[in-house]
């Protein structure tokens, strides 16, 4: 599985405890997150739809869309998650290619998931 390794040893994360809304559905998307440490589910209409573990990243959709929030984010264990805004994204896909194609390979990966599930 595609991990981004980039932001292990930010010194921005952010500790959140089990059961903390990172964000809900329909909030303005100002940052996509990292997860360092814990998990956090996202969830849709109150249907888990998928997790982010350590090395993913989620609330990217909407940062790269500049649209609202398409689901819920919530921390399901004690977790520590790096923010990262829209000027950062940018820097770090213009600077760092390998954050972009990591990125690209975890939505990837969730797409075939989805396709997966809705076939099977």
């Amino acid at each position: 599985m595609a991990r981004i390794t980039i932001l292990q040893n930010s010194k921005d994360a952010v500790d959140y405890a089990a059961g903390t809304t990172i964000f809900s559905q329909g909030d303005p998307a100002e940052h996509m997150f990292v997860v360092v440490e814990g998990a956090v589910d996202m969830v849709l209409n109150g249907i888990t739809v998928g997790t982010a573990g350590p090395g993913e990243a989620f609330g990217e959709m909407g940062l790269i869309e500049n649209a609202p929030r398409s689901a819920t984010a919530i921390a399901t264990a004690p977790s520590r998650i790096v923010p990262v805004d829209k000027r950062r994204f940018l820097f770090m896909v213009t600077e760092t290619p390998n954050f972009a194609l990591q990125l690209l390979a975890i939505m990837a990966e969730r797409l075939r998931a989805h396709n997966d599930r809705l076939v099977g």
